[in-house]
């Protein structure tokens, strides 16, 4: 089955704890972290994850948008994420695999990110430490941008990888996704779909994400 994590990137941030509640029927709850350095927008930090944590069941989803994010990942872990993933362009290879191990140390699923222009090459010699890939459909840093059809032959070869690899790996896909591109997205090889502003302006939430679903 197709599972939702809805992004609070489009939540109401004065009424989060609401719109967190408005989701309970997804699957995961995305949280983007954005600093200002590795993306161009700052968003939210470990407070937050924290604070979120004490509000809902939903595993929390947390997207490391930042700059060499081995420094932070444990912290994030202990604030209450459930699933880390770091971008492998974020930092050195080297780094990025300490990162998803002390994230796997923590008894969490780690996972690695690839924005647009980064290849399904760059994923592979993490695959045996991911419990996700996130391929992003979008530039990061910003929501509400345009799908990018372009970015399946990528999710294509990452799906072929992970079958012939018989890996425990989601393929998740961020970035546009809607109740039209969400079934591009999964004929391509997609699991878990993030979605913000189609979940969140929708008139019945829930009845968004069951679509979503398929």
């Amino acid at each position: 089955m197709v599972k939702i994590a809805p992004s609070i990137l489009a939540a109401d941030f004065a009424n989060l704890e609401r719109d967190i509640r408005r989701v309970e029927s997804a699957d995961y709850l995305h949280v983007d972290v954005m600093d200002g350095v590795f993306v161009p927008n700052i968003t939210v930090g470990i407070p937050v994850v924290q604070s979120i944590r004490r509000v809902t069941d939903l595993p929390l989803d947390v997207h490391l948008m930042i700059d060499r994010p081995v420094r932070y990942a444990e912290r994030f872990c202990q604030a209450g994420a459930d699933i880390v993933t770091v971008h492998v362009e974020a930092d050195t290879a080297e780094n990025t695999g300490k990162a998803l191990d002390i994230i796997r140390g923590q008894g969490k699923r780690a996972g690695v990110v690839l924005r647009p222009g980064t290849p399904a090459e760059a994923a592979r010699p993490f695959l045996d430490k991911c419990s996700m890939v996130l391929v992003m459909t979008v530039e990061p840093g910003f929501g509400g941008q345009k799908f990018m059809e372009d970015m399946m032959p990528k999710l294509r070869q990452l799906r072929e990888w992970i079958r012939e690899g018989g890996l425990d790996c989601e393929l998740e896909v961020d970035g546009g996704v809607d109740p039209v591109t969400c079934r591009t997205a999964v004929e391509n090889g997609a699991g878990v779909l993030v979605a913000g502003s189609a979940v969140y302006k929708a008139a019945d939430i829930p009845a968004r994400i069951k679509e979503l679903r398929g």
